[in-house]
């Protein structure tokens, strides 16, 4: 959530005109359309009207039971709500979703091995399997007791030192520059024989936060360090962020959402002085190196579900793809271990540990990933939740709706009314919610809107309800104290309402 604007539910959709602008000013590009290219002048007024904020909250709105308009699943609701694919597919592309699948949950094994096109995994890595981090497609968890930290880790790296690094990091050719032993990322666990990287840390401080009424809620302030690493201490200003997997629903609907209307949205400069900058992330795509809008991962740092999954295979598992050839995934120079062990390419299947198809059916699996239907959209507690999430300010940056491009490049994604509350910015969230690393655009406050939709169903899909970006938050509430910076105003207008009236708000957030 973000800071209030006044009566933001009766603002319109703006035009996008307005910010370009301050996007060149601060390394933009002029190839950013700042109008949707794909509409004609009467779909344009449809889709102004249909996604206008609304201001009636007596009655739900037209088709927002659809959260994902007709690519929405109406699957009974159970532990598998995340994993169905989008309604509108054609019998065809549900063949590829069920190849993508099993490759999502395919468990890879260190080479070399009997099952070579299995083989590959390592020699460092995190996970063995996609599926592993992105438990049922949901959301990870950080380790509580003696759970592991498979759906959480470090991500590592340091500022720019130099001139060249820094027109680098200007040039959004570098997103920011690893630790020279450890790499991006800290990886615990390894194949046979070679020492892991470390283990990630986390201890906990009870902060005690006083709520409208008395009431008192108890905030966790993590602390997080890298222990028993295997090849000498982290660089000095190597920073440690950590990350939980998130839910892998609705992502091919969030690539559909034309850039002009999440341009629309940008103020980096707060030029209209409600305290909201909305900054657009830039990234540059891996296999053209053109320069796209940052739609998906924490900071926004990358522009493809192909680039996403891409960076997981040779991050988390260790696996080369032809967008990623790293046959050993993320060890470095340094490692010298590491790089004297086998890799798992197999020639006559391909180049790469992951030859084609396989990138191309787990992110094919990843587009089509459908967002459940909304639950109890006509209740009265939902309605009043509803209302007072607008009233309170959060839809600033939780931006409910959009219309997808008509020329999406899958026909399921094109032309939906979506409803993933999200304006897909970076946001200033706050010294408390900082973790001093920089990601590209994104400076160590900054993070993307994440968006709410499914978030009613964390605990009936992966059996939890921990929250924000290392899961800290052990339930909503907490997840709304912890926003700062932007979303100050926001937080405290929750903080101040009555506690039935939160408890409608939260109630409303559950049913998305």
């Amino acid at each position: 959530m973000r800071a209030s604007r006044s009566l933001i539910f009766l603002l319109p959709v703006i035009s996008g005109a307005l910010v370009l602008t301050p996007l060149i000013a601060t390394g933009g590009d002029a190839r950013f359309p700042t109008t949707r290219t794909d509409l004609n002048p009467k779909d344009r007024r449809r889709v102004e009207a249909v996604t206008k904020f609304t201001t009636d909250f007596t009655k739900p709105e037209q088709f927002e039971p659809m959260a994902g308009g007709a690519a929405t699943s109406r699957a009974i609701v159970n532990g598998d709500a995340f994993s169905h694919f989008s309604a509108n597919l054609s019998f065809e592309e549900e063949q590829t979703f069920k190849l993508g699948n099993a490759l999502f949950k395919k468990l890879w094994v260190p080479p070399p091995s009997s099952t070579q096109a299995s083989d590959g995994l390592g020699p460092l890595f995190n996970a063995r399997a996609c599926q592993s981090c992105h438990l049922k497609d949901g959301r990870g968890h950080p380790p509580e007791g003696s759970a592991d930290a498979t759906s959480m880790f470090l991500r590592l790296a340091r500022p720019a030192r130099t001139e060249d690094e820094r027109k680098a990091v200007a040039d959004h050719r570098k997103l920011n520059f690893p630790d020279s032993v450890y790499g991006e990322q800290l990886q615990n666990l390894a194949v046979q024989g070679l020492k892991i990287e470390g283990k990630m840390q986390v201890s906990y401080q009870e902060i005690p936060v006083t709520l409208a009424g008395g009431e008192i809620a108890h905030l966790r302030k993590p602390t997080y360090s890298a222990t028993d690493l295997g090849y000498g201490p982290l660089e000095s200003d190597v920073t440690r962020s950590p990350r939980v997997a998130p839910p892998m629903i609705g992502l091919g609907l969030i690539q559909a959402i034309h850039e002009a209307d999440i341009l629309a949205k940008a103020d980096p400069a707060d030029q209209d002085g409600d305290g909201i900058s909305g900054k657009p992330a830039l990234t540059r795509d891996h296999r053209t190196g053109d320069l796209k809008l940052g739609r998906f991962g924490f900071k926004a740092q990358n522009a493809t579900i192909r680039d996403q999954s891409s960076s997981a295979f040779v991050g988390d598992l260790g696996i080369s793809t032809p967008d990623h050839p790293s046959d050993y995934g993320d060890c470095t120079k340094a490692e010298v271990e590491c790089l004297a062990h086998p890799t798992g390419v197999q020639p006559r299947l391909g180049a790469f540990e992951a030859p084609d198809p396989v990138l191309p059916l787990v992110t094919f699996y990843s587009e089509n990933l459908a967002v459940p239907a909304r639950r109890d959209v006509g209740d009265k507690t939902v309605l009043k939740g509803k209302e007072l999430f607008y009233r309170s300010g959060c839809t600033a940056c939780h931006t409910p709706k959009f219309v997808t491009r008509r020329d999406a490049g899958n026909k399921a994604h094109a032309f939906q009314l979506i409803w993933p509350y999200s304006d897909f910015l970076l946001h200033d969230m706050g010294e408390g919610l900082a973790d001093g690393q920089q990601v590209g655009v994104a400076d160590g406050r900054e993070w993307r809107t994440q968006p709410l939709w499914g978030i009613g169903l964390t605990e009936t899909v992966n059996g939890h309800t921990f929250f924000l970006h290392d899961g800290r938050a052990r339930n909503l509430t907490e997840a709304i104290l912890w926003h700062g910076g932007e979303a100050q105003m926001a937080r405290d207008a929750f903080a101040a309402l009555p506690k039935d009236e939160r408890a409608a708000l939260i109630t409303f957030l559950e049913s998305l």
